[in-house]
Protein backbone atom coordinates (compact mmCIF):
# COMPACT_ATOMS: atom_id res chain seq x y z
CA UNK A 1 0.00 0.00 0.00
CA UNK A 2 1.30 3.45 -1.05
CA UNK A 3 2.40 5.29 2.08
CA UNK A 4 2.97 9.00 2.08
CA UNK A 5 5.06 11.69 4.95
CA UNK A 6 2.77 14.99 4.75
CA UNK A 7 4.30 18.16 5.66
CA UNK A 8 2.81 21.36 5.80
CA UNK A 9 5.12 24.73 6.69
CA UNK A 10 4.65 28.18 6.96
CA UNK A 11 7.80 30.11 4.46
CA UNK A 12 8.31 33.56 4.50
CA UNK A 13 7.34 34.79 1.08
CA UNK A 14 10.87 36.43 0.95
CA UNK A 15 12.60 33.16 1.55
CA UNK A 16 10.85 31.59 -1.52
CA UNK A 17 14.01 31.33 -3.70
CA UNK A 18 15.57 29.95 -0.11
CA UNK A 19 13.52 27.63 0.35
CA UNK A 20 13.35 26.64 -3.25
CA UNK A 21 17.19 26.21 -3.13
CA UNK A 22 17.02 24.00 -0.02
CA UNK A 23 14.64 21.64 -1.04
CA UNK A 24 16.40 21.05 -4.65
CA UNK A 25 19.28 20.86 -2.61
CA UNK A 26 17.55 18.10 -0.24
CA UNK A 27 16.15 16.36 -2.98
CA UNK A 28 18.76 14.25 -4.25
CA UNK A 29 19.48 13.55 -1.19
CA UNK A 30 16.14 12.21 -0.12
CA UNK A 31 15.95 9.93 -3.54
CA UNK A 32 19.35 8.70 -2.72
CA UNK A 33 18.58 7.37 0.83
CA UNK A 34 14.94 5.85 -0.23
CA UNK A 35 12.28 8.35 -1.14
CA UNK A 36 10.01 7.57 -3.68
CA UNK A 37 8.85 11.03 -4.97
CA UNK A 38 9.39 14.33 -3.19
CA UNK A 39 6.69 17.15 -4.07
CA UNK A 40 6.50 20.74 -2.92
CA UNK A 41 3.40 22.91 -3.48
CA UNK A 42 3.71 26.53 -2.72
CA UNK A 43 0.58 28.59 -1.65
CA UNK A 44 -1.47 29.82 -4.49
CA UNK A 45 -5.19 29.73 -3.18
CA UNK A 46 -5.56 29.13 0.60
CA UNK A 47 -8.63 30.85 2.20
CA UNK A 48 -9.15 31.70 5.40
CA UNK A 49 -10.96 29.60 7.65
CA UNK A 50 -13.61 30.33 10.46
CA UNK A 51 -13.02 27.32 12.08
CA UNK A 52 -9.71 25.91 10.55
CA UNK A 53 -7.52 26.77 7.86
CA UNK A 54 -3.89 25.89 6.68
CA UNK A 55 -2.52 29.47 8.37
CA UNK A 56 -4.42 28.37 11.91
CA UNK A 57 -2.45 24.69 11.75
CA UNK A 58 1.46 26.12 11.72
CA UNK A 59 0.71 29.21 12.90
CA UNK A 60 1.51 32.02 10.04
CA UNK A 61 2.39 35.05 10.84
CA UNK A 62 2.10 38.21 8.40
CA UNK A 63 4.59 37.26 5.11
CA UNK A 64 4.71 33.77 5.58
CA UNK A 65 3.26 31.77 2.88
CA UNK A 66 2.36 27.83 3.28
CA UNK A 67 3.86 25.32 2.06
CA UNK A 68 2.38 21.74 1.21
CA UNK A 69 4.47 18.87 0.93
CA UNK A 70 4.55 15.44 0.99
CA UNK A 71 7.37 11.90 0.70
CA UNK A 72 5.96 9.02 -1.26
CA UNK A 73 6.61 5.40 -0.64
CA UNK A 74 5.96 1.96 -1.92
CA UNK A 75 4.98 1.14 1.51
CA UNK A 76 4.93 1.73 5.39
CA UNK A 77 7.93 -0.42 5.87
CA UNK A 78 10.49 1.66 3.03
CA UNK A 79 9.42 4.37 4.88
CA UNK A 80 10.38 3.69 7.72
CA UNK A 81 13.79 2.16 6.51
CA UNK A 82 14.71 5.61 4.91
CA UNK A 83 13.63 7.34 7.82
CA UNK A 84 16.21 5.12 9.70
CA UNK A 85 18.87 6.50 7.18
CA UNK A 86 17.66 10.08 7.04
CA UNK A 87 18.39 9.82 11.07
CA UNK A 88 22.00 8.51 10.85
CA UNK A 89 22.95 10.69 7.78
CA UNK A 90 25.51 13.85 8.90
CA UNK A 91 24.40 15.84 5.95
CA UNK A 92 21.00 16.23 7.75
CA UNK A 93 22.83 17.85 10.26
CA UNK A 94 24.28 20.48 7.72
CA UNK A 95 20.60 21.10 6.18
CA UNK A 96 19.59 21.93 9.29
CA UNK A 97 21.89 24.48 10.16
CA UNK A 98 20.02 27.12 8.03
CA UNK A 99 16.54 26.29 7.61
CA UNK A 100 14.68 29.51 5.70
CA UNK A 101 11.80 28.62 7.51
CA UNK A 102 10.30 27.88 11.20
CA UNK A 103 10.70 23.95 11.62
CA UNK A 104 9.20 24.33 15.08
CA UNK A 105 6.27 25.20 13.32
CA UNK A 106 6.11 22.84 10.72
CA UNK A 107 3.68 19.85 11.18
CA UNK A 108 4.37 16.04 9.67
CA UNK A 109 2.97 12.55 9.83
CA UNK A 110 2.66 9.44 8.29
CA UNK A 111 -0.23 8.54 6.48
CA UNK A 112 -1.73 5.40 4.32
CA UNK A 113 -3.00 5.92 0.86
CA UNK A 114 -7.10 4.43 1.06
CA UNK A 115 -7.26 5.79 -2.38
CA UNK A 116 -5.59 6.66 -5.27
CA UNK A 117 -6.26 7.10 -8.45
CA UNK A 118 -4.14 8.56 -11.78
CA UNK A 119 -0.64 9.04 -12.36
CA UNK A 120 -0.40 12.26 -11.14
CA UNK A 121 2.43 15.34 -12.41
CA UNK A 122 1.12 18.88 -13.17
CA UNK A 123 1.74 21.93 -12.15
CA UNK A 124 -1.25 22.37 -9.98
CA UNK A 125 -2.08 20.99 -6.31
CA UNK A 126 -5.30 20.76 -4.29
CA UNK A 127 -4.54 20.03 -1.01
CA UNK A 128 -6.78 19.28 2.29
CA UNK A 129 -6.73 18.07 5.22
CA UNK A 130 -9.46 16.22 7.31
CA UNK A 131 -10.82 15.14 10.72
CA UNK A 132 -12.60 11.53 10.56
CA UNK A 133 -13.70 9.36 12.98
CA UNK A 134 -11.71 5.93 13.17
CA UNK A 135 -14.74 3.97 12.97
CA UNK A 136 -15.85 5.27 9.86
CA UNK A 137 -12.45 5.09 7.78
CA UNK A 138 -14.71 2.60 5.50
CA UNK A 139 -17.35 4.87 4.89
CA UNK A 140 -14.80 7.92 4.45
CA UNK A 141 -12.83 5.15 1.61
CA UNK A 142 -16.08 4.20 0.32
CA UNK A 143 -17.12 8.03 -0.39
CA UNK A 144 -13.55 9.37 -1.45
CA UNK A 145 -13.05 6.80 -4.13
CA UNK A 146 -16.68 7.36 -5.14
CA UNK A 147 -15.69 11.04 -5.75
CA UNK A 148 -12.13 10.36 -7.10
CA UNK A 149 -13.65 9.38 -10.56
CA UNK A 150 -15.60 12.59 -10.94
CA UNK A 151 -12.21 14.79 -9.73
CA UNK A 152 -10.52 12.65 -12.64
CA UNK A 153 -13.31 12.92 -15.33
CA UNK A 154 -13.02 16.93 -14.90
CA UNK A 155 -9.17 16.73 -15.17
CA UNK A 156 -7.81 15.63 -12.44
CA UNK A 157 -4.37 13.82 -12.91
CA UNK A 158 -4.21 11.98 -9.73
CA UNK A 159 -6.39 12.06 -6.30
CA UNK A 160 -5.12 10.58 -3.09
CA UNK A 161 -6.52 10.56 0.26
CA UNK A 162 -4.18 8.81 2.79
CA UNK A 163 -5.58 7.89 6.63
CA UNK A 164 -3.64 8.43 9.46
CA UNK A 165 -1.09 6.47 10.78
CA UNK A 166 2.02 7.43 12.26
CA UNK A 167 0.15 11.22 13.34
CA UNK A 168 2.72 12.11 16.30
CA UNK A 169 1.31 15.47 18.87
CA UNK A 170 3.92 18.45 18.72
CA UNK A 171 5.06 20.75 21.98
CA UNK A 172 4.08 24.25 19.09
CA UNK A 173 1.79 22.81 16.46
CA UNK A 174 0.49 19.33 15.08
CA UNK A 175 -1.83 17.73 13.02
CA UNK A 176 -4.60 17.11 15.68
CA UNK A 177 -4.80 20.74 17.09
CA UNK A 178 -5.15 21.38 13.52
CA UNK A 179 -8.01 20.29 13.10
CA UNK A 180 -9.24 20.24 16.87
CA UNK A 181 -9.45 16.51 16.41
CA UNK A 182 -12.19 14.88 18.91
CA UNK A 183 -11.64 11.69 21.13
CA UNK A 184 -11.69 8.56 18.53
CA UNK A 185 -11.00 10.91 15.37
CA UNK A 186 -7.61 10.49 13.02
CA UNK A 187 -6.49 12.60 10.53
CA UNK A 188 -6.66 12.19 6.65
CA UNK A 189 -4.00 13.91 4.24
CA UNK A 190 -5.34 14.03 0.31
CA UNK A 191 -4.40 15.88 -2.15
CA UNK A 192 -5.43 16.41 -6.11
CA UNK A 193 -2.71 16.96 -8.75
CA UNK A 194 -4.04 18.58 -12.01
CA UNK A 195 -2.36 19.90 -15.47
CA UNK A 196 -2.30 23.48 -14.45
CA UNK A 197 -4.53 25.97 -12.24
CA UNK A 198 -6.34 26.55 -15.18
CA UNK A 199 -7.94 22.78 -15.56
CA UNK A 200 -8.26 22.96 -11.81
CA UNK A 201 -10.20 26.14 -11.74
CA UNK A 202 -12.89 24.90 -14.75
CA UNK A 203 -12.59 21.65 -13.03
CA UNK A 204 -14.05 23.33 -9.83
CA UNK A 205 -16.36 25.08 -11.45
CA UNK A 206 -17.84 21.59 -13.15
CA UNK A 207 -17.25 19.78 -9.94
CA UNK A 208 -19.67 22.14 -7.98
CA UNK A 209 -22.50 22.06 -10.69
CA UNK A 210 -22.94 18.32 -10.90
CA UNK A 211 -25.25 16.41 -8.91
CA UNK A 212 -23.37 13.26 -8.56
CA UNK A 213 -21.11 15.45 -5.70
CA UNK A 214 -24.26 16.44 -4.13
CA UNK A 215 -24.04 15.15 -0.20
CA UNK A 216 -25.90 12.03 0.20
CA UNK A 217 -27.07 11.01 3.95
CA UNK A 218 -24.80 11.81 6.63
CA UNK A 219 -21.13 12.44 5.97
CA UNK A 220 -18.48 10.34 7.52
CA UNK A 221 -16.45 13.51 8.58
CA UNK A 222 -17.31 17.16 10.29
CA UNK A 223 -16.94 19.67 6.99
CA UNK A 224 -16.71 22.42 9.38
CA UNK A 225 -13.17 21.37 10.72
CA UNK A 226 -11.71 20.67 6.97
CA UNK A 227 -9.34 23.02 5.86
CA UNK A 228 -8.38 23.21 2.10
CA UNK A 229 -6.05 25.19 -0.34
CA UNK A 230 -4.63 25.65 -4.26
CA UNK A 231 -0.56 25.26 -4.71
CA UNK A 232 1.88 25.50 -7.30
CA UNK A 233 4.14 23.34 -7.62
CA UNK A 234 7.78 24.01 -7.27
CA UNK A 235 9.47 20.63 -6.65
CA UNK A 236 8.68 17.21 -8.07
CA UNK A 237 11.40 14.80 -8.04
CA UNK A 238 9.16 12.31 -10.25
CA UNK A 239 8.78 15.10 -12.76
CA UNK A 240 12.29 15.61 -12.54
CA UNK A 241 13.62 11.88 -13.13
CA UNK A 242 10.62 12.00 -16.65
CA UNK A 243 12.72 14.87 -17.99
CA UNK A 244 15.59 13.26 -17.55
CA UNK A 245 14.76 10.18 -18.99
CA UNK A 246 13.08 11.87 -22.07
CA UNK A 247 16.15 14.67 -22.12
CA UNK A 248 13.18 17.64 -21.87
CA UNK A 249 13.89 20.50 -19.64
CA UNK A 250 13.09 20.13 -15.98
CA UNK A 251 9.93 21.26 -15.12
CA UNK A 252 7.88 21.09 -11.71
Amino acid sequence: MTYFEGFVAAVPEANKDAYLKHANGFAPIAQEIGVGRMVENWESDVPEGKVTDFRKAVDAKPGEKIVFSFFEYPSKAQRDATNEKFMSDPRMADMGKDMPFDGKRMIMGGFEAIVDEGQGGGSYTDGWIVPVPTSKRDAYRELAARNAKFFREYGATRLVEAFGDDVQKGEVTDYYRAIKAEDGESVVFAFIEWPDKQTRDQGWEKIMKDERMQPQGDMPFDGKRMFWGGFDKIVDTAGQQRAQQTGAPITA
